[in-house]
């Protein structure tokens, strides 16, 4: 059985943000009350972070101690369990079964108890079963065959299919993932969502789907309390291009209190990459590069601009149509890209990286990385030429008329500008014109629409990418699930990922990388380069920051940061 340590979260939370005379000094406020300001590279466009858009923009560097789960992602990018919202435990029966049980006490800040409903709604948008919704993947979710309650129900029994157990279960209905099920069916229009859901109601289903899928979404000006309820420590107070993001403690909450009773989140689109040259800022978690020159204030910072380890690595996506429509263009293109003097340059010392599903955080990936991409380690444009001429039908020696490759990614962002010039400069001889698309606006599904090839960190993210346990990472490359952007179909890197996630023995999932590496540098959906380069920092007058590797970021314990006196 599988029973968790209760507090265990509780517990770590309380340790690292141990200081000596936590005070009520303000940080970088105006002399109001105690702030803390956080700098990140997430794109705060909503609430939900579980939306393709929502993954994609990084929402959850802000929601994770906003709408609480089961779990949530330690400093290491580990699953940790959440006590405070509940418990999960295995249930003895012929198929997999979890039993999910909330805290009593659990419930939004509107009072609203945290319930089955919200649970329920959960899985239906994320599994992949119900029409109309839009999550950035199905992975785990789409493995449950039910999930048995009764609405306002504070338990509820999780069904696996045969033989379909999730490994990474304990991640599922993680933070961030537990929405409002009653906003959800107030936006619908309905008494609840668990009747319209088990009764298969399509109608109703369809508003459910609507809702969640738009209904939370989070723009400058006031802020409508009544559709951002939060189930954590802390709630949204207001938000605004100039005043960020504003965090103050909800006072529904049932567990410890936060440590600041003030916190501003500064992400893509506010203030932000000004506060970074001009050092106006206490933590920050963003991609290195992000601005021209060095972030402000690394004297009297503490923490690592790039830590050894990483749980995310930065690649080139590329489209399943378009001038990338066949597999031959795509290796030509991957053929031309200088992937070595990209990680020279661009990658804070980090090695260049040649696998998708295991990343250099894993202690098994390191003796892995040498067996892959050998074709590939440096540019070849003979190669590259010859490829494409094979698959435009240009035989001969004759002039070879170039291709056009629109590569995007979230600007502004200035490393990555760097990069798309030098991917230029290399491809010309091949021939390719690179045209750098960047785009403040740039959305996940512009690929194959707006953009042939697009920047990302973890096969699906602009901002904090990744897990220790790379499984849901692995659904990049399912053909048919959300968070494979390429859209490439493979039938063997999909069967592939279908039995890692369900697989628990070492051997057998090293096995499994092995042939899902092989059949994806064929198929070339993407273009590895390296791990990540993320620079964490925080004022040494703040306490209790530990940074975080993985997409929830540094903020994953955001309610125990301190301010020093």
């Amino acid at each position: 059985m599988f029973v968790r340590q209760r507090g265990v979260i509780r517990v770590l939370s309380l340790f690292v943000g141990v200081v000596a005379g936590a005070g009520v000094l303000t940080a970088c406020g105006d002399g109001g009350p105690p702030t803390i300001d956080y700098v990140v590279d997430a794109r705060i466009s909503g609430y939900n972070a579980n939306t393709v858009d929502g993954n994609a923009d990084g929402v959850l560097m802000a929601t994770t101690r906003l709408l609480p789960g089961f779990s949530l992602l330690g400093p290491q990018g580990q699953v940790i369990p959440d006590r405070d919202v509940g418990t999960v435990t295995q249930v003895p029966d012929r198929v997999p079964t979890l039993r999910y049980e909330f805290t009593p006490e659990a419930k939004f800040s509107d009072g609203v108890a945290l319930d089955c409903d919200d649970l329920l709604l959960a899985w239906a948008a994320m599994s992949g079963r119900f029409p109309g919704f839009t999550p950035a993947t199905t992975a785990g979710y789409r493995d449950i065959e039910a999930v048995e309650c009764a609405p306002g129900d504070k338990t509820a029994t999780v069904r696996f299919a045969s033989g379909r157990f999730y490994q990474d279960w304990l991640s599922l209905f993680g933070a961030g993932t537990l929405l409002p099920a009653h906003v959800v069916a107030r936006e619908a229009g309905l008494a609840d969502v668990v009747d319209s859901i088990r009764g298969m109601d399509r109608a109703a289903i369809a508003r459910i789907a609507t809702a969640w899928n738009t209904g939370f979404a989070l723009t400058f000006g006031p802020v409508d309390h009544d559709r951002f309820p939060s189930s954590g420590p802390y709630r949204i107070d207001r938000y605004s291009r100039s005043g960020g993001l504003v965090l103050v403690p909800n006072d529904q909450w049932w567990g410890d209190r936060p440590a600041t009773s003030r916190i501003v989140i500064w992400g893509r689109g506010t203030d932000a990459t000004r506060r970074l040259p001009d050092g106006k800022f206490d933590v920050v978690d963003v991609t290195a590069g992000i601005v021209d020159g060095e972030i402000a204030g690394s004297s009297g910072a503490d923490g690592p601009s790039s830590p050894s380890r990483a749980v995310g690595v930065e690649q080139i996506v590329l489209a399943a149509r378009g001038v990338f429509g066949d597999a031959r263009m795509r290796q030509a293109f991957a053929s031309c890209v200088p992937r070595p003097d990209l990680t020279r340059d661009f990658s804070n010392g980090a090695q260049m990286w040649n696998l998708r599903v295991l990343v250099p955080a894993d202690n098994l990936a390191d003796p892995m990385n040498g067996e892959f991409g050998r074709n590939y380690r440096k540019p070849n444009p003979e190669r590259a030429r010859t490829l494409l001429r094979e698959a435009t039908g240009q035989g001969g020696e004759g002039a070879l008329r170039p291709r056009t490759v629109r590569l995007g990614y979230l600007a502004p962002t200035e490393r990555w500008k760097q990069m798309t010039a030098a991917i230029a400069e290399s491809c010309r001889d091949a021939g390719f014109v690179v045209e750098d698309v960047a785009n403040p606006d740039m959305e996940a599904d512009a690929l194959g629409k707006h953009v042939d090839a697009m920047i990302i960190a973890g096969g699906a993210s602009f901002a904090a990418a990744g897990a220790a346990d790379p499984t849901r990472d692995a659904y990049a490359l399912r053909g048919g699930d959300p968070l494979d952007l390429s859209g490439i179909r493979d039938p063997q890197i999909s069967r592939g990922v279908d039995q890692y996630a369900v697989t628990a023995s070492e051997p057998e999932r090293l096995r499994l990388a092995r042939s899902i590496e092989n059949a994806a540098w064929s198929a070339m959906p993407s273009i590895p380069l390296f791990a990540s380069p993320r620079v964490r920092q925080w004022k040494d007058r703040i306490g209790g920051v530990v940074p975080g590797l993985a997409r929830s970021g540094t903020g994953w314990n955001i309610d125990r940061w301190t301010i020093k006196e």
